[in-house]
């Protein structure tokens, strides 16, 4: 039933996203007297459909491989490769007869619109739900630091207070403006009570990156066992769901980090519990890759306290464009990372996309993460890529300044480059999917 709920809620936002972005090329080519042949969602790929019809010269449909969707627009190259209507003299009806600033506007359409759609719902966000925000000291038990943050002066149960010198209103933020941000320094208070003004590298991005620290603080919670993976270390040896860690070798155990942290060095381990009452002490030892086998029990009340705000309209919109942006440049900002060899592994395709979306229905959460897929589709698209708009306004943008427009058959040549390498990329992010539902990597 989750993997219905997650797909059913990635269906339907892929399917928006497609509509209203081929609308932001629809609505343009017929104001400039264009013509549009087809408009469809998802691909008709072989000239397979699911459902069509025409009205006024288009032909409207629903084709069967959702790998996005299409307008076919009369005397344009295009994934359609439809080379024999090129052939053919030019009309004044085709998108190659029009001006080049319309051409231009007809083909940044789709990415326009993906933008302004990412602004509208992000405010729209806003002034319905509100937010839900995690503000300073109200994390229970502090934060659990990652090693690699220690060494900057951060300690385990610190709170988090200020950062650049400014109070937070949300800490659970923090680790993305980590990597994603200009963050120069961060105030702590410790569990001694004492404050602290703890100074970052300038490349801490490229720090987390590189040692995999993409949450380097991360609330603390008891030590609980909830999950017995089978056939694991800890199921052979007896632990059970429920148990309370209590020592681990003799050193007493309060938090599931410093539970963790003692599991992790893979040595032979003399783990103590609490089980209905009566301490009992469990001999174990960690597999090849320094695990047990076990996760944590930990209720969201129990670890942190949520405060709802809510917004005025006025309030909406600031937050909502504020958002926007800061989530286009964000992914801006990562997109970087996607051209190293880690980076290449670790491109999602459809599942990731898809594990995005919650396993339980939340409105609030579909228009959240629409809001970001359409911001995303819309730089993507807008990348110089033939086959893509971006690549389209590439050329259209070469032939306005130079005056020369690129030759047919050099079009032709770059829609198939591109359309090769989008399917490549296609192939990539989606064996890294695969790859990873079968090694649970």
């Amino acid at each position: 039933m989750e993997i219905l709920i997650k797909a059913s809620q990635f269906l339907l936002s892929l399917s928006f996203l497609i509509v209203l972005h081929e609308l932001g090329h629809f609505i343009p080519a017929k104001l400039f007297k264009t013509r549009v042949e087809k408009f469809y969602l998802f691909f008709d790929a072989w000239g397979k459909k699911l459902f069509s019809f025409k009205k006024g010269g288009t032909e409207y449909g629903i084709g069967w491989l959702p790998l996005g969707g299409y307008v076919k627009i009369s005397g344009m190259i295009d994934e359609s490769m439809d080379t024999e209507q090129m052939k053919q003299p030019a009309q004044p009806w085709e998108f190659r007869s029009k001006p080049a600033w319309q051409r231009l506007i007809i083909m940044l359409g789709g990415v326009v619109v993906n933008f302004i759609l990412g602004f509208l719902i992000y405010i729209m966000v806003f002034a319905v739900w509100g937010e839900e925000q995690v503000k300073p000291g109200d994390v229970k038990n502090g934060f659990a630091v990652h090693e690699t943050f220690k060494q900057y002066g951060f300690q385990d149960g610190d709170q988090l207070l200020k950062m650049n010198g400014e109070p937070l209103e949300d800490v659970m933020v923090v680790n993305k403006h980590l990597f994603l941000r200009d963050v120069t320094t961060i105030d702590v208070q410790h569990l001694d009570g004492s404050k602290e003004t703890v100074g970052i590298p300038n490349d801490i991005g490229q720090i987390m990156w590189e040692n995999g620290v993409m949450t380097p603080f991360s609330p603390r919670f008891a030590a609980i066992i909830d999950t017995i993976i089978p056939e694991k270390p800890a199921a052979e040896v007896g632990l059970l769901k429920g148990d309370v860690i209590v020592a681990v070798n003799g050193a007493p155990i309060q938090y599931w980090d410093e539970f963790s942290s003692v599991v992790d060095k893979g040595e032979d381990l003399s783990v103590t519990v609490s089980r209905n009452g009566t301490e009992k002490t469990i001999a174990a030892t960690p597999n090849e890759e320094n695990k047990l086998g076990v996760g944590p029990f930990a209720e969201v009340d129990d670890v942190l306290i949520i405060t709802q705000r809510d917004f005025s309209f006025g309030e909406s919109l600031s937050l909502g464009t504020s958002k926007a942006f800061w989530t286009l440049k964000d992914y801006m900002t990562q997109f970087k990372y996607v051209f190293t060899k880690k980076g290449a592994t670790s491109v999602g395709g459809f599942i990731a996309i898809g594990n995005i979306f919650p396993s339980t229905w939340s409105w609030k959460a579909f228009w959240g993460i629409t809001a970001f897929l359409s911001i995303m589709l819309g730089f993507m698209n807008l990348l110089p890529i033939p086959a893509l708009d971006g690549g389209h306004v590439m050329f259209t943008l070469w032939e306005m300044v130079t005056g020369k427009k690129p030759s047919d058959k050099f079009l032709e040549y770059a829609q198939i480059t591109g359309f090769v390498l989008l399917m490549g990329l296609l192939i990539l992010a989606n064996g890294n999917d695969i790859y990873k539902l079968f090694t649970g990597s």
